[in-house]
């Protein structure tokens, strides 16, 4: 079955049936083309040869051939290349319509909190410092550094009402919820999110790319926020943040597509949070047939692109090493599916969580460029945060 069957209303599910029937452990991904959930395992993904792709491939034929109905990889790729990775093919899988309408509890007031920032924001702010530095001298374009609140509530956090609200806030975000225990862990832990930001799709011979950088924050007021637009579509700053990552995903889809279509100009859309600037990329594959070209594939292709990473990759990603306290694990990874047939669809894992017990541990990240202002970007970390934290019923904590 492909992706379009997340289209077509299923005759037995609603998205508010698939929320209700949510548990930890069961996987739930949602966007504005359907919802999904997931349980059971049927079969790890294992890459013996580091290919995520070609052994989701080899997975899904070995599960067609045991009768699994609709099988499907599913799960979460951390942010580091050498990262864990949590990929299953499910043993069964319901799907529904678009999760538009769905109703949640209110976050419970009486709840208490301690909020732990790693780093402190003087830190952090010091690390722009340092990155700008990197860039000064030519060593970077931009590098994308990243900060982290752990948040610890006097009674365990129930994962179901916190992703229900997440999709409330956001039906066209994609929505998810992902185990992601690993040996030893003393809880269970799950990946909980709401992103606004698509890695890469696939229909068909139809592929298409969402990159997000350049950002400001939004204030709830329309003549503020008109502003705080045509300023952000103005900015000499974010419009060439943006084109980093642009580019790069256009040059890495250019290897799959025979048509690629990237517009000239980003737009800007919207979170209930935040302003991005956005370019919608569409292609047609050469060869849809090719494990490399599965949803997967291209998704492991294009992971990590500028927008969580910086330019250039390698000496990014030994810069964020350098200059990050936290290892980031799932955060700025990916998460989503790829079905038999190659369809599928994922996610970059922005606005999101790891929560395990009475602990919700949540990251958000700013794109360093030259121009970029430390105090400016500590407060761009502080109103992505403003995702999780309205869903716990914390605003202020950032």
């Amino acid at each position: 079955m492909s992706i379009s069957a997340l289209v077509r209303p299923s005759p037995v599910y609603r998205a508010a049936d698939l929320l209700a029937a949510y548990l930890p452990g069961s996987l739930f991904f949602s966007s504005s083309r359907g919802t999904l959930l997931a349980d059971g395992v049927h079969a790890r993904v294992r890459a013996e040869d580091g290919s995520q792709a070609r052994a989701a491939a080899q997975a899904l034929d070995a599960a067609a051939a045991a009768g699994v109905v609709d099988p499907i990889v599913a799960g979460a790729v951390g942010f580091r290349p050498s990262a864990t990775t949590g990929l299953v093919v499910p043993s069964v899988v319901r799907r529904a319509e678009a999760p538009a309408g769905v109703r949640a509890p209110d976050a419970e007031s009486g709840t208490s909190w301690t909020v732990t920032p790693r780093p402190e924001g003087a830190r952090y702010a010091d690390g722009v410092r340092r990155a700008l530095e990197l860039i000064d001298r030519g060593d970077l374009d931009k590098v994308v550094l990243a900060r982290s609140l752990e948040l610890t509530a006097d009674a365990p956090v129930w994962v179901p009402a916190l992703l229900a609200r997440l999709v409330r806030a956001d039906p066209a975000a994609y929505g998810f919820a992902v185990d992601v225990t690993a040996p030893g862990d003393p809880a269970p832990r799950t990946l909980v999110g709401a992103s606004p930001e698509l890695l890469v799709s696939r229909r068909g011979t139809t592929v298409v790319a969402n990159p997000l950088a350049g950002s400001a924050p939004r204030s709830g007021d329309e003549a503020v926020d008109r502003e705080r637009i045509a300023r952000l579509r103005a900015s000499t700053k974010d419009l060439g943040e943006h084109a980093h990552t642009a580019a790069q995903v256009a040059e890495v889809l250019g290897r799959f597509c025979v048509d690629l279509d990237v517009p000239a100009e980003p737009e800007v859309i919207g979170t209930p949070t935040m302003w991005h600037l956005s370019t919608r990329i569409s292609g047609r594959l050469a060869d849809p047939t090719d494990p490399a070209s599965s949803a997967l594939g291209l998704a492991e292709a294009l992971h990590p692109t500028p927008a969580v990473c910086g330019v250039p990759g390698a000496g990014a990603l030994a810069a964020i090493a350098d200059l990050e306290p936290e290892d980031r694990g799932y955060y700025a990874g990916m998460v989503g599916w790829t079905g038999h047939d190659g369809d599928g669809e994922w996610a970059v894992t922005i606005r999101s969580a790891e929560v395990w017990d009475r602990t919700v541990r949540l990251f958000a990240g700013a794109g360093i460029v030259a121009g970029s202002d430390p105090a400016a970007e500590l407060a761009e970390t502080g109103a992505k945060f403003g995702t999780l934290l309205r869903a716990l019923g914390l605003e202020d904590a950032a």
